[in-house]
């Protein structure tokens, strides 16, 4: 079992940033592939950005430019960086893990409870 914990959301005027930060615990936490993903209301959830075991990333094109994913192996932390936050980001954001390629949403195995970011135009 992995548990995941995040924080770092909030209420952000657009243009703004925030940095999300998902806390890992329960397994070695460099074997996991994690991800970022979120789901706003009404709307299914939808992949954000990944980061392998040796730090390579991919992003969804929404958001390339905008966010950077970055990973701690040391501190057991995947962050999500947040910059030119706009309205449409407003979602709630959840960090996963996966011991899989993390390629594809089923393969995310582990999934935190979510934090709330909420951007005002």
């Amino acid at each position: 079992q992995v548990q995941l914990v995040e924080s770092g959301g909030g209420l952000v005027q657009a243009g703004g940033s925030l940095r999300l930060s998902c806390v890992a615990s329960g397994r070695t936490f460099s074997n996991y592939v994690m991800g970022w993903f979120r789901q706003a209301p009404g709307k299914e959830r939808e992949f954000v950005a990944t980061i392998a075991r040796r730090g390579g990333t991919g992003y969804a094109d929404s958001v390339k430019g905008r966010f950077t994913i970055s990973r701690d192996n040391v501190e057991n932390t995947v962050y999500l960086q947040m910059n030119s936050l706009k309205p449409e980001d407003t979602a709630v954001y959840y960090c996963a893990a996966t011991l899989g390629a993390g390629l594809r949403y089923s393969e995310y195995d582990y999934w935190g409870q979510g934090t709330q970011v909420t951007v005002s135009s």
